[in-house]
């Protein structure tokens, strides 16, 4: 740690109660595989191009066709960041929001929260692995754990 680091501690997740999930026809399958721990991107079913968060159209292609395979939840940071407050509180809590690219699907990012290390050991490239949170209205939220070999 530098001498303008500051030691944050663990990275948190942000209390279920605090977050509510709203689906539409191009999210609800993304959502319902999460309810059943599986981790799923909208894939065009013409040209193969995932897209994560889904669209209705392809970006690449235009197509409405799409399916939701099912992907082995592991993936690398490519973009965080380090919070030291509740946003929904204002009281002192650590947590870390990443940016995932998901492996097996290339160009899929998601956005959740970090746990499993030290909020200032977090770097780009940082390996992660899906685990599953129990939120509020009975849903159930993708977040990341580090593993230790990144």
């Amino acid at each position: 740690m530098s001498a303008h680091s500051i030691a944050y501690g663990p990275a948190r997740l942000l209390p279920g109660d605090q977050i509510h999930i709203t689906t539409n026809p191009d999210t609800e399958p993304f959502w319902l595989a999460a309810k059943e721990h599986r981790l799923t991107a909208c894939q065009c079913a013409s040209c193969g191009a995932f897209r994560l968060p889904p669209t209705p159209y392809c970006p690449i292609c235009a197509s409405k066709e799409r399916t939701w395979p099912t992907l082995p939840g592991t993936g690398t940071v490519f973009s965080y960041a380090i919070c030291s407050k509740n946003p929904a509180t204002g009281e002192d809590y650590v947590y870390v929001p990443v940016v995932v690219e998901i492996d097996g699907a290339r160009g899929a990012r998601l956005v959740g929260n970090l746990t499993g290390c030290n909020a200032e050991d977090v770097r780009i490239g940082t390996r992660v692995v899906v685990e599953w949170t129990d939120i509020c209205d009975g849903w159930v939220l993708p977040n990341f754990r580090a593993l230790s070999d990144r």
